[in-house]
């Protein structure tokens, strides 16, 4: 039991937890004595106090029950296996919003009108090439952004905010989950690291300002196909990257199934999407940690993904082929 001396800065009554998840109070309260979702502290008087982690665990709870999770199964989840679970979650709904994207122009959403600014110049889109993108809409602040109807659901939404803390991540996962954003990227001046690697886990591009020109384009090129006119029909340019379909796990197993020809195409593809996907995860964490090479590490990470994209739909077709059943991730 906390007494008045001993209460922190961080810590929340239960309106304040659910004006800043989203998840009303009474529901707050079923999860807690239904479930034990939270153990939160309490003053002398019985008031609750709740922490920045039980704030972040009620926001994702609700993104996952809106998406058709049942509270009974995730409640007592952590927030990294709730995140990690998010982000699969994320993964499965890019892949089905992507296979509706053929030939159409990347939209992106800003949020932050200086970054607006540097992006609509001439010299900016000009180092996009053929790569098609388009901003849809654009606001001042994140929370002017959740106020607003957005013209059409982003595919990337791009954010500029001053200071990255615990209720600024609540708010960005709110905005992504009520517009369906394919891919996040955030800019910051004040951050704080748990906040920052905790998006991070979530699949979202985190990076400290100032960042120049070039280097933003590079951020926002590596979540990008890359130009590239012999892809497969299954893959057009212009396109976000889609995410893994097949775990290290399945990718092992199809490895060694045994088929009835004398090569072992199978094997081989699988281990080829194995080493690419590897590969391209690190890119990605060398994009996301580090300014130096930006160039270099976004065309990496474009490369890479789009190539083990091109080889999960070439071991598609030899699995078909084969008769060998595969289990998306």
């Amino acid at each position: 039991m906390l007494n008045k001396t001993s209460q922190k800065v961080g810590l929340h009554k239960i309106g304040a937890v659910s004006s800043l998840s989203g998840v009303p109070t009474p529901t707050l309260r079923v999860w807690e004595m239904r479930y034990e979702t939270f153990q939160p502290q309490k003053t002398e008087s019985k008031h609750r106090l709740y922490t920045d982690d039980d704030v972040l665990k009620a926001t994702v709870l609700k993104r996952l029950t809106d998406q058709g999770h049942s509270i009974s199964c995730i409640a007592q989840l952590s927030s990294t296996e709730l995140n990690h679970l998010l982000q699969q979650q994320q993964e499965t709904n890019q892949r089905k919003a992507i296979a509706d994207l053929k030939n159409q122009t990347v939209s992106i959403a800003v949020i932050g009108l200086p970054l607006a600014a540097k992006i609509e110049t001439k010299k900016f889109t000009f180092s996009f090439n053929n790569q098609a993108i388009r901003i849809t809409d654009i606001f001042s602040t994140v929370q002017q952004a959740l106020a607003a109807k957005f013209q059409k659901n982003p595919q990337i939404l791009l954010i500029q905010t001053n200071s990255l803390h615990s209720g600024v991540q609540v708010d960005i996962h709110r905005l992504a989950q009520l517009n369906n954003a394919l891919q996040v990227i955030v800019l910051y001046n004040y951050g704080q690291e748990p906040i920052i690697e905790s998006m991070k886990r979530c699949g979202m591009i985190v990076r400290r300002e100032p960042i120049s020109d070039s280097d933003l384009a590079e951020l926002i090129k590596s979540v990008l196909l890359i130009n590239n006119e012999s892809s497969a029909n299954s893959l057009s340019t212009g396109m976000l990257i889609p995410p893994r379909k097949y775990d290290d796990i399945e990718l092992m197993r199809v490895a060694n199934i045994s088929t009835n020809v004398l090569c072992e195409c199978p094997k081989h593809v699988s281990e080829i999407i194995t080493q690419l996907a590897s590969f391209e995860q690190y890119s990605h964490e060398c994009l996301n940690n580090s300014t130096e090479d930006a160039h270099l590490h976004a065309y990496l990470s474009s490369v890479s993904g789009s190539a083990r994209a091109l080889f999960e739909s070439a071991l598609e077709m030899v699995a078909k082929h084969e008769g060998i059943k595969l289990r998306e991730a």
